[in-house]
């Protein structure tokens, strides 16, 4: 077998340290070969620079290019005759990206449906309704399940139920009011929840597809036998279990799932986590990562999903995650891991980018006046030509800095060693002028498309960028000077 010879594009100073990685990652199939292209700060090159300088080896099949390299990789592709590519944004994350042949995971296939319910449906307006609607859908909804309260009317049910399918949504009603169910279903409403076999007549009144639950806690019979009822006339259902809060059966209903599975191979079963993720005192990330192994196992075709309390108010969006990262997972035959660390909330698998002698060896070649910062195992690193300070406060470290009489530059460098000791402190990856990364629980809203395409975005979260964004909207006073200078990313 012929090993393939890959080009790591690099600038002066990061080139020893690749070296020595590209020396742990060579095998019978990986021939990785180090090219410096003669800046410091590899980076900030461009296509322009690297098609004036770049000479890549004879026999390289393709280019690796920094992860945080902004050029136009097609441009350079087609004038060196091969294929570039981004890397990883950190040294240390090398080895992971070989190790998946440098393709990031496809997160845009799922098999788990989402229905998140509105619990409050009741006492909305319409517009109100759709107003939740599309925030929900936005985070990955696939169905709107419109809560009914105990005890008080829904005199425009129907109405709601309309003025959310005209918008594009699948529409749910969740009621323990059979009379309610029955209103919905003659409205068109595309889901039922839930009917028990005492209440399958309801069923009979519409086309709506029916959640079907026990007729009594924990009794698997009763729901067998419902299940059975609508298949005998063909009719479409979901079967749920019930998930129980923990210390109240959850560990039984749980082996109840497993054990539908078991008799029902290919039955079409939901389940409801709001019993779970509401009521525990926990970030949600986890146990919907739990859940959602249980539920690529079993292959459960659909999930409720609840955001009432506040501690849950990103799980629609993060089951959204967890559904894709487990399908890509599953479909790898392969764990969990490395498929975006999209509910890695509060920790990072590999938070440390440089070893405390690398900060060393680094900050001894710097010969400019620029901050950079960095965190590594022993602390917070603060360092440019005159010096290099290791702390963990930013109190401590700003005695260090010679910015008497520049507030911009002392607010920058603040607000920078502030994310440096978040990072450090919870173990999250840090990186100089990007905001920190808390997976899905801590992105703003954007297009389910562009957040499942793992895209890189625009580098830098300088204040120069702040103040701009501020001036851009107010179209009032010009940006101030440029605070952002430290960095050289």
């Amino acid at each position: 077998m012929t090993a393939e010879t890959v080009a790591l594009v690099t600038g002066s100073l990061a080139e020893a340290r690749l070296a020595r990685l590209a020396d742990e990652l060579r095998s019978e199939t990986l021939q990785p070969q180090v090219v410096n292209v003669g800046v410091k700060v590899a980076a900030l090159m461009t296509a322009e620079i690297l098609e004036r300088r770049l000479k890549l080896p004879e026999n390289a099949t393709r280019a690796v290019l920094p992860g945080r390299f902004r050029g136009d990789l097609d441009r350079l592709s087609r004038h060196f005759g091969v294929p570039f590519e981004r890397g990883p944004e950190e040294l240390v994350d090398l080895p992971g990206f070989f190790g998946r042949g440098g393709v990031e995971p496809d997160l845009s296939r799922h098999d788990c449906t989402i229905f998140a319910e509105i619990v409050d449906a009741t006492m909305l307006s319409p517009d109100e309704l759709l107003a939740k609607s599309r925030a929900l859908r936005a985070d990955g909804a696939d169905v709107i399940d419109l809560g009914c309260l105990p005890d008080t009317p829904f005199p425009n049910l129907e109405d709601c139920i309309a003025a959310l399918i005209a918008d594009g949504a699948k529409v749910s009603v969740d009621s323990a009011n059979p009379e309610e169910l029955a209103r919905a279903n003659r409205a068109g409403a595309h889901y039922l929840l839930s009917l028990s076999e005492a209440t399958l007549a309801i069923a009979d009144e519409g086309d709506a597809v029916p959640i079907l639950v026990p007729a009594a806690p924990a009794d698997m019979d009763s729901l067998l036998r419902a299940m059975d009822a609508l298949e005998a006339k063909g009719r479409r259902y979901l079967a749920d279990p019930i998930l129980d809060p923990i210390h109240f059966g959850f560990t039984a209903s749980v082996v109840r799932y497993a054990e539908l599975r078991r008799l029902r191979p290919d039955a079409p079963i939901l389940m409801g986590i709001g019993n779970v993720t509401e009521l525990t005192d926990a970030d949600t990330t986890g146990i919907n990562a739990i859940l959602m192994g249980m539920i690529s196992e079993l292959r459960i075709a659909a999930v409720l999903a609840v955001q009432v309390s506040p501690h849950c108010r990103t799980a629609v969006r993060e089951f959204d995650r967890a559904r894709r990262e487990f399908f890509a997972a599953r479909e790898a035959g392969s764990l969990p891991q490395g498929f975006g660390g999209g509910l890695m909330a509060l920790r990072d698998r590999r938070p440390v980018a440089s070893s405390p002698a690398d900060v060393a060896t680094l900050a001894s070649e710097v010969r400019d006046r620029n901050y950079r910062i960095e965190v590594s195992d022993d602390g917070v690193h603060v360092y440019n030509r005159d010096g290099h300070h290791i702390g963990v406060d930013p109190f401590d470290h700003f005695p260090h800095l010679a910015v008497e009489g520049d507030a911009g530059h002392a607010f920058y460098l603040g607000v920078e060693t502030a994310r440096a000791e978040i990072a450090y402190r919870l173990g999250k990856r840090y990186a100089q002028d990007e905001a920190l990364k808390f997976g899905v629980a801590g992105e703003t809203a954007e297009s389910l498309e562009e957040a499942h395409k793992l895209s890189f975005k625009n580098a830098g979260a300088t204040l120069k960028d702040k103040r701009a964004e501020r001036a851009r909207r107010a179209d009032a006073e010009p940006a101030a000077s440029d605070a952002g200078q430290d960095s050289d990313t």
